[in-house]
């Protein structure tokens, strides 16, 4: 005996390894498919102006461990460049800024790949760079740029369905605007946790409810411990064929019939107990207002069924395929797929477990009904069982962002934006500045707009091109107020102002690259005088 104990080695225990230590946190964020997509992006940053803001997007990029990043950027660093940013010191005066970037941001995370361009002063050629180097996966730039330099990437984001972000910090304002190629879905969404709880207790499937039956089969000669830990799932259920049976079929659906279903459950509880009551029937009665409810579709999944198709690349897209065979799962069903997850709940530990395995198997029999249902569909013959599983699991959160074109009226906008000014001015009279609504960052826009090409601009230019574009906005106070923060920042960045923004913008990004979380739509304003932020779609 003694020599089979010692012949035996244990299995040795590995760990987490050092980059899961090095990335624990971020890991519990985006799993390790969002690490693998963050790895293997290439980031282009197209620098210009005070140069700051940028920089400061990539560091937040950097640091979670982005695959690569190129800085396109011909200025030389200077004195001013030494006070605004803090990937320069002395030594890179009259060094290229771009340069000294590049190596000061990669000391941060050496497993970074860093480049940058021009590798000589003066010799910058952004179309031969964006021609000789492999596809970005995003592009961002930053404010003011040359309009030659911006036609060359929009020409080139447009022709590689490359993501673009503009950026612009100047004084205590900033803005960045996301530019999507066509309507970009996110599937695993990161909805909050109670809200995924798919019950189904008005559709229970036949495993569920013979389940259900044969624990309440005589649920009032059950023992203390039995009836004191049924799960609350087989609690309602019992009870909802009661109420059905003496309510002519119909489920508590109103508040008033919850309110009343809720008491009757309540009373089938059993006080004589030390407690006074059972904790498992008292779960029930809160679980009913949540899980007891006609099947509805949430508005993101009704953009996804009434979304037409017109690119030829959104058209191969598995996730195309797979939202088609979702949508005819539930023509057919009257429901989505059952995600398979099931809160705690008090009961018996094989109890639940059991409970839990009939979920479980329920989800699995509804996604392989959508993977064969895929595999019908014409492209559909490679699409993965894992990208449907997690379709399934998130089929009521997908989100489509840039599903509808964007509003270009700034007319209609102008309105509403100043509207709700004049709504905030009246709530601070009524109230004797007691309480406010928040004002309008649509000026603020629209003055940092006016500057998107020239870095020193009078208030008077500012509003010249403010009217220019929007010619009701003469005579605007408020307008008027923004042009002349802008002027007098003339063109220089604050760095809290850009580190803060190029935190916002690293956090949509990465939401961008590793197609989790729901992005902003468009247009994200930052007024840093009232620290507030604003998003519109432009």
């Amino acid at each position: 005996m003694t020599e089979i104990v010692t012949s035996q080695t244990p299995p040795i225990l590995h760990g987490p390894s050092e980059k899961e230590k090095k990335y624990d946190r971020q890991l519990r964020l985006w799993a390790a498919s969002g690490q693998a997509a963050l790895e293997s992006a290439n980031i282009l940053l197209v620098n210009s102006g005070a140069g700051t803001v940028g920089v400061e997007t990539l560091k937040n990029l950097v640091l979670p461990g982005i695959g690569k990043f190129t800085i396109v950027d011909d200025a030389v660093v200077n004195e001013a460049d030494l006070g605004v940013n803090f990937f320069l010191d002395d030594s890179c005066l009259g060094k290229l800024r771009s340069e000294c970037c590049t190596k000061l941001l990669q000391e941060l995370n050496p497993e970074v790949q860093g480049d940058w361009f021009p590798k000589e002063k003066g010799t910058l050629h952004l179309r031969n760079t964006l021609e000789s180097s492999p596809n970005f996966t995003l592009i961002m730039y930053t404010h003011p740029i040359a309009k030659e330099s911006l036609s060359i990437i929009e020409s080139y984001a447009s022709q590689h369905k490359t993501p673009v972000i503009s950026i612009h910090s100047a004084g205590f304002y900033s803005y960045f605007r996301i530019s999507l190629p066509g309507t970009f879905p996110i599937v695993d969404t990161h909805p909050e946790v109670d809200k995924t709880t798919d019950l189904r207790l008005l559709n229970p499937w036949p495993e569920l409810v013979e389940f259900s039956q044969s624990m309440t089969k005589d649920i009032d000669a059950l023992d203390e411990l039995e009836h004191g830990h049924l799960p609350y799932v087989v609690i309602l259920l019992h009870y909802l064929e009661e109420w059905r049976q003496s309510h002519n079929g119909q489920n508590p659906i109103s508040y008033t019939d919850k309110t009343a279903f809720s008491k009757f459950v309540l009373s089938k509880a059993r006080t004589n107990n030390p407690e006074g009551g059972e904790e498992n029937f008292q779960e029930a009665a809160v679980a009913i207002n949540k899980n007891v409810k006609a099947p509805e579709l949430e508005p993101g999944v009704q953009d996804l069924f009434n979304h037409q198709i017109s690119d030829e690349i959104e058209l191969q897209s598995s996730f195309w395929v797979i939202a088609k065979a979702i949508e005819a799962f539930y023509r057919k069903h009257g429901c989505l797929p059952l995600p398979g997850s099931l809160p705690d709940m008090k009961a018996q530990s094989s109890v639940y477990v059991r409970l839990q395995s009939i979920y479980k198997e329920k989800a699995r029999r509804d996604a392989q009904e959508v993977l064969e249902t895929a595999r019908v569909i014409a492209s559909g013959k490679e699409v993965d069982p894992a990208e449907v599983d997690l379709f399934c699991k998130n089929a009521r959160f997908v989100k489509l962002i840039n599903a509808t074109p964007t509003n270009q009226d700034l007319d209609a906008i102008y309105e509403a934006e100043s509207a709700n000014d004049e709504a905030a001015e009246a709530m601070k009279v009524e109230t004797g500045g007691a309480f406010t609504l928040p004002m309008s960052n649509f000026f603020i826009y629209l003055a940092l707009v006016a500057t998107s090409h020239n870095l020193a601009s009078t208030a008077d230019d500012i509003m010249s091109g403010i009217t220019n574009a929007l010619p009701k906005a003469v005579g605007n106070e408020r307008a008027l107020q923004a042009a002349q923060e802008v002027a007098r920042a003339g063109g220089g960045e604050l760095h809290n102002i850009s580190a803060l923004t190029g935190g916002m913008v690293a956090q949509e990004m990465i939401k961008i690259i590793t197609k989790q979380y729901i992005p902003i739509e468009n247009t994200c304003i930052f007024d840093g005088i009232s620290s507030r932020c604003q998003v519109l779609r432009l």
